[in-house]
């Protein structure tokens, strides 16, 4: 486990920006209104030499316990009790205010390891303020400009007593995709309000992330690393909470537009994404949207209906659920349907091994000899049509990849092979090999002529 150093201070100090450029990738989103991180994210960062865990907070605020600003301020309290040192940032261009000084209290009493940082001082303009930072007693403090990348060289010498201390590890995580100890990403997507942050808590048992009747309260997508016991083993998970997806007509805000893009960033990189519905508002046209993006971009996906502790006759609702996902999601036939509420638990334990069979599915890989004898069996079954009098003919077919399943078949004006043929095949696939919910794509490829 490689040392983790937490980045705190009040909001729109820079230290989303700082997080970046220690992970060295626009992993947080930065933008000019203050408190735009809600919840606590972390990160692999590289100083030099250094090789630690960077731990991005909430700007510090002062606020009632049970408001947004209060709970926010919980992730961070969180953030230093967790953290082997702080990274204290002031911004030097405003000088120390009143809630620097108290927020200082704050970690002086925590009893970690602080490093001031004074922000913001390119160009000399923050010099006031960085001989200001002085009288919060917490040791000199090192000039900065995360933006520009200024006085790292400073940070590397004021970091390195406390990591080499705690023994922080330089080496990097090398793991095949295959490696039965690398996690398996799981990407938690929906519309706001659906409940995506109150399940991932429910799944991890603990309240990691920021939750509230408030829609729209996540706005990064955090990664959540966790252990999930199957029967006598464990398996490493990585979840990513994502914030909610409206219809993008409604996306105006320039911070919400970046929130969206970092929920497709997470679906790229998933491998299963696990689509959350609200059960009182199910399948609405944003739900698939969704589950199309997810599916386009090669994705295995699961559908989980949350809030079941609400529904009245269970029984006929699922049942109507099923019917509507056979109907509205044909592109992913019998994609899983998981009833669960993540604020009682109950059915919270079926989404895993959902999770996992069509993560089997999204890595099948079928045998030559088998696909081309069902391959003869299907076009004896129902021949491809003549185009403009002429037959097609469909040679020989190969699996080409996994993840998600990949097919190539040979053919002869493939060009021409109707769309519903294509789809007849796929399908084909599917129910011989027993393929579900996940994308399969078939690639139509022209025969090479040898006498060309």
């Amino acid at each position: 486990m490689s040392v983790k150093v937490a980045l705190v201070g009040r909001p729109n100090v820079g230290k989303s920006t700082l997080f970046n450029r220690l992970a060295g990738k626009r992993l947080a989103l930065v933008d000019d209104t203050p408190g735009v991180t809600r919840d606590r994210r972390e990160g692999e960062a590289r100083l030099g030499d250094l090789s630690f865990s960077i731990i991005d907070t909430p700007g510090l605020e002062d606020a009632p316990a049970a408001a947004l600003e209060g709970r926010m301020r919980r992730q961070a309290e969180l953030a230093i009790e967790e953290a082997a040192v702080c990274l204290f940032i002031i911004d030097a261009r405003a000088g120390v205010t009143p809630l620097d000084e108290a927020y200082a209290n704050l970690l002086r009493a925590s009893g970690k390891p602080v490093v001031l940082l004074a922000n913001k001082t390119e160009g000399g303009a923050g010099e006031t303020g960085l001989y200001d930072a002085y009288r919060l007693g917490l040791g000199d403090p090192v000039a900065i400009s995360a933006e520009h990348g200024e006085g790292m060289g400073d940070l590397f010498a004021a970091l390195e007593p406390y990591l080499a201390a705690e023994g922080a590890d330089a080496s990097e995580d090398e793991t095949a995709w295959d490696d039965p100890l690398k996690p398996l990403r799981v990407a938690i997507v929906g519309r706001p309000n659906a409940g995506k942050s109150t399940l991932v808590n429910r799944l991890i048992g603990e309240d990691r992330l920021l939750t509230g009747p408030e829609a729209g309260i996540t706005r990064d997508a955090i990664s959540v690393e966790w252990r999930w016991r199957d029967k006598d083993r464990e398996w490493p998970v990585k979840l990513f909470d994502t914030a909610g997806m409206r219809k993008k007509a409604k996306v105006q805000s320039k911070l919400e537009k970046l929130s969206v893009a970092d929920a497709l960033r997470a679906i790229r990189f998933a491998e299963v994404v696990v689509l959350l519905l609200d059960a009182q508002a199910p399948f609405e046209k944003q739900d698939l949207q969704i589950a199309d993006l997810a599916l386009r971009e090669g994705r295995a996906l699961v559908v989980a209906v949350n809030k079941w502790d609400l529904v009245k006759d269970r029984d006929a609702f699922l049942k109507a659920l099923r019917q509507q996902a056979e109907r509205l999601l044909a592109q992913a036939p019998g994609v899983p349907i998981v009833p669960l509420s993540g604020l009682t638990g109950a059915g919270v334990q079926r989404l895993m091994p959902a999770v996992t069979r069509v993560y089997v599915d999204w890595n099948a890989r079928v045998k030559t000899s088998e696909l081309n004898d069902w391959l003869q069996e299907a076009i004896a079954r129902h021949p491809p049509p003549a185009v403009s009098g002429k037959p097609i003919k469909i040679r020989y077919i190969a699996q080409t990849k996994t993840r998600p399943p990949t097919f190539v078949a040979q053919c002869a004006r493939a060009q021409e092979l109707p769309a519903a043929y294509k789809r007849y095949l796929i399908n084909g696939i599917r129910e011989a090999f027993d393929i579900k919910a996940v994308p399969i794509r078939l690639i139509l490829k022209r025969q090479d002529n040898p006498y060309d």
